[in-house]
């Protein structure tokens, strides 16, 4: 009971703080210090300092604004231009046609910025005034840009799962590799979908464009070779063992900068943008992960997960019933927080629960990184949503509704997982 009365102090302290408009990072902090300094005999200020120290010196945390640095170069290339002209001429003969560039366009620009949000404002800049033009229904072209997009967090390189893989102490290289096949395996069920929804009503498809030889789409698609180019180089130093992961996303800077180079778009006032965004970027995470840090220790102190990992133990729910619970919570939560919030708010508590149902870590971290993205298009804080929103003045609610069967695939890709556990763990076991 003392432990619940406790819990329910900090959780009512923690929204307190976020709805007076405290920034996530001090507010992690905060409570984290005042669960210190009233429920341990621990020196909060002391603990503080080491541990804000320890999170921010992390080597391996070098690997996230190398990455985002990476994508905020490739941003400001002709990348966003040339994706739509080398990708129209594909999909033209698939059942829902040019429809697949949002699927496409988002699974390739995922694997460059790591980030839903920058994913669905660069395709959907691309994709949404074109496919419009040419008489595409609304609902599909902006449903399947709100779905695809979210794989920004799934595909590697992913910013949220190197968050992860810091919270739980588990490899990102390894994580890195375990996304690529659920990641592909996402992008499949919204390009069948989006097959299926077009046989069923062929009459809303505009008519196909005029066909072009297999010469001229490869002419078509030139530009996009470099980049898949670098984008296998980047995985594939991971795979083959050897880059780590911040090796690994420092050759993706140097390759990104050699790219925009040749692509004549780099010059002095693009290269300060760019690193001037990822800086800022990378400073507001930073900030939220030492404050996610000394809230983990303060709750280790205190002994919350311990005991949380007491009660779920005696409810005696097996591994399947518990990963549902999970979900529940994750997509209700995304209801209020953005998905990096979400897990460093959370992981230092469940690790300790998950282990003791069984459940293997990386797994469970391509797990969490799949719910994260269902609340990305769940209201009233889908991140998602606020982005198309913002992108095509349409009511949130429509936008929420018409990403609704995406949503509902998320879900059938993770019972997959359950079901299929080597379509996860397949790949990292062959490092």
């Amino acid at each position: 009971m003392n432990e619940m009365v406790v819990t329910g102090f900090l959780i009512v302290t923690l929204f307190a703080l976020l709805g007076s408009g405290v920034w996530i990072g001090l507010t992690l902090a905060g409570v984290a210090w005042i669960g210190m300094e009233l429920f341990s005999s621990r020196s909060a200020g002391d603990a503080m300092a080491v541990t804000i120290w320890g999170s921010a010196s992390s080597w391996t945390l070098t690997a996230l604004p190398l990455f985002i640095w990476m994508g905020e170069i490739l941003f400001r290339t002709k990348l966003s231009e040339n994706m739509f002209k080398g990708l129209a001429p594909w999909v033209n003969a698939l059942p829902g046609r040019l429809l697949h560039t949002n699927i496409l366009g988002s699974t390739i620009f995922a694997a460059v910025s790591g980030s839903s949000a920058a994913t669905c404002a660069t395709i959907g800049k691309m994709t949404i005034p074109e496919l419009t033009e040419r008489g595409y229904p609304p609902e599909r072209v902006i449903g399947s840009l709100g779905g695809a997009s979210t794989l920004g967090l799934l595909i590697p390189p992913s910013i949220v799962m190197i968050v992860y893989g810091v919270a739980a102490e588990v490899s990102i290289a390894k994580l890195f590799v375990a996304g690529m096949i659920p990641g592909l395996m996402l992008a499949g069920l919204f390009s069948g979908y989006l097959m299926v929804w077009s046989l069923l009503n062929p009459d809303k498809i505009p008519q196909a464009d005029p066909g072009m030889s297999f010469t001229d789409k490869l002419r078509a698609s030139s530009e996009l070779i470099p980049v898949v180019l670098l984008i296998g180089g980047v995985i594939g130093s991971i795979y083959v063992g050897v880059a780590t992961a911040t090796e690994a996303a420092a050759i993706g800077v140097v390759g990104s900068l050699m790219l925009s180079a040749y692509q004549k778009s780099l010059n002095w006032q693009n290269f300060k943008d760019a690193l001037l965004g990822a800086t800022r970027l990378y400073c507001m995470m930073a900030l939220i992960l030492a404050g996610a840090a000394f809230l983990t220790l303060s709750m280790g102190y205190i002994g919350l997960p311990r005991h949380l990992a007491e009660w779920v133990g005696s409810l005696g729910l097996s591994p399947g019933l518990l990963l549902i619970a999970l979900a529940l919570f994750f997509i209700l939560l995304g209801c209020f927080l953005d998905g990096i919030s979400m897990i460093v708010l959370t992981m230092g508590v469940l690790i300790p629960t998950v282990q003791a149902a069984g459940i293997d870590l990386i797994w469970f971290g391509i797990y969490v990184v799949i719910v994260v993205e269902m609340a990305q298009i769940t209201p009233p804080v889908g991140f998602n949503l606020f982005v198309l929103q913002g992108m095509t003045k349409r009511e949130i609610n429509w936008i929420a509704s018409v990403c609704m069967p995406y949503f509902f695939l998320m879900v059938l890709a993770v019972c997959l997982l359950w079901w299929f556990p080597q379509i996860v763990m397949w790949l990292p076991g062959r490092m």
